[in-house]
């Protein structure tokens, strides 16, 4: 199943540009996000999200299996 993905156009206290699944709880707001495409999962979502931002990571809350700090 094909899920859209957004990143955080602004970057965590550490750095971090967050990826997000359509629909979770911690999504920026409209204009602070970039929206990434569809994707199957989030390890893809975050692949693409370092081509703007080398350093993405993924949300702890809809991208656990992605989130590594």
């Amino acid at each position: 199943m094909m899920t859209k993905y957004y990143v955080n156009k602004k970057a965590q206290a550490n750095g971090d540009h967050e990826v997000h699944k359509a629909g979770c709880t911690y999504m920026p707001r409209e204009e602070n996000r970039k929206y990434l495409g569809e994707f199957s999962n989030c390890t893809d979502a975050v692949k693409e999200a370092k081509k703007t931002y080398k350093q993405s990571n993924g949300c702890y809350h809809c991208c656990n299996e992605c989130h590594t700090s």
